[in-house]
């Protein structure tokens, strides 16, 4: 197409030369006067290809970014990348921000550059469902919530097989991650304590229903070990519903950032190294790592901002096993009720108002009154007798 009207206009030309009027090759051609004078006067300028198109772009733009700006973002992009830190558009304009970079593109033109030079990768995240209302603990300052789960095995050279115990403050994002090579009780209860010794302690502490935080489904009103750590200190147990680890949504976050960022990363061969190497992992998560949820501050920043006073363990050796049965304080199972109507308490089932059918109850254990009370929308709609053994 191109070519044939480059070679019409060439002949246009040519005809002209040869003595032939303009209207008549207009007309031969059904052409304008003005399209013929146009590449006549491109023909008498002596350009070479003057019967090729031009680019219509124009010289200069006043939207258009500068070349050091762009090599700024990609550097910045590049740097984050390696340090494995947050690399999207807001991390990386922060970032800027700090280096005084003006003036700072707009987090849109970030992302038009870094696709434009190939940087994308593509965004992982969990599930979030949708529709039921469900009882979630409100992280309103720092301490209120620590979320906490156990990642592994995992295996170092040797190999060495491991678990890990990732605690995160709700409110700040701050972490502490515990490596562990056994999940008994005393190990268990030792990772938490030491957590705790660098998170501060939390009014509430939300795990899933893994038997190492509850028991034992054959003793499901004994109180397992971090029920019984918990309370002795004050702290409410919140147990999320089986099969939905979403619900735990800030702490399996991290520990995705753990996966990718720190274990795939990192070669450890030792339990010494791998002890050190999480420290170091935690300290740079914690001073470092940027969150939009907090401002573009980093968990530390955030909490020095709340000036908020947290509470921590009296010693640093953890309590031995086996614990004391505490004699006052709560812990809460949340539930989803099913078409059976009924209520999964660590494997022993109760029966389930009628409307708690198909909704998120939560389940409460008053220690000091041995109930077991059921709460809809926060409402009390049901209680039952609960000896604890």
């Amino acid at each position: 197409m191109r070519k044939a009207a480059e070679l019409e206009r060439r002949r246009a030309v040519e005809r002209y030369q040869d003595g032939e009027s303009a209207s008549a090759i207009c007309a031969s051609l059904h052409r304008s006067r003005e399209w013929f004078y146009k590449w006549l006067r491109r023909f008498q300028s002596g350009e070479t290809d003057w019967y090729r198109d031009r680019s219509r772009r124009p010289h200069q733009s006043s939207a258009s970014t500068s070349a050091e700006i762009e090599q700024a973002v990609i550097a910045v992009r590049r740097s984050l990348v390696r340090q494995n830190l947050f690399h999207g558009a807001q991390a990386i304009r922060w970032e800027l921000e700090d280096l005084g970079v003006e003036p700072f593109p707009s987090l849109r033109t970030i992302s038009r550059i870094v696709a434009r030079n190939g940087l994308r990768r593509r965004r992982e995240g969990p599930y979030e469902p949708k529709g039921k209302t469900y009882p979630t603990l409100v992280a309103s300052a720092p301490g209120t919530v620590h979320q906490t789960d156990f990642v592994g095995p995992r295996y170092l050279k040797g190999p060495i097989r491991f678990y890990s115990l990732n605690s995160v403050d709700v409110a700040t994002g701050r972490c502490a991650i515990q490596p562990v090579l056994r999940r008994g009780a005393q190990h268990t209860i030792d990772a938490v304590w030491q957590t705790w010794w660098r998170l501060g302690m939390p009014r509430h502490h939300q795990v899933d229903n893994a038997m190492v935080f509850f028991g034992s489904p054959a003793h499901p009103r004994g109180m397992g070990s971090l029920i019984r750590l918990c309370l002795k200190h004050d702290i409410e147990v919140w147990f999320i519903p089986p099969g939905e680890p979403w619900r735990n949504g800030v702490v399996e976050k991290f520990n995705h950032h753990w996966e990718t960022k720190f274990f795939r990363r990192i070669v450890m061969g030792s339990p010494e190294e791998l002890r050190s190497e999480s420290l170091r992992f935690e300290e740079r998560h914690n001073g470092r790592f940027r969150y939009s949820k907090l401002g573009g501050r980093t968990p530390l920043a955030a909490l020095e901002a709340t000036g908020a006073t947290l509470r921590f363990p009296p010693v640093p050796q953890a309590p031995r096993y086996p614990l004391p049965k505490p004699d006052h304080g709560r812990y809460h199972l949340v539930r989803f009720v099913r078409s059976n109507g009924l209520l999964d308490v660590f494997g022993e089932p109760f029966k389930a108002p009628p409307e708690a059918v198909y909704e998120y109850v939560r389940l409460t254990v008053d220690v000091a009154c041995q109930t077991l009370s059921v709460f809809l929308d926060g409402d009390l709609v049901d209680q039952h007798d609960y000896r604890l053994r």
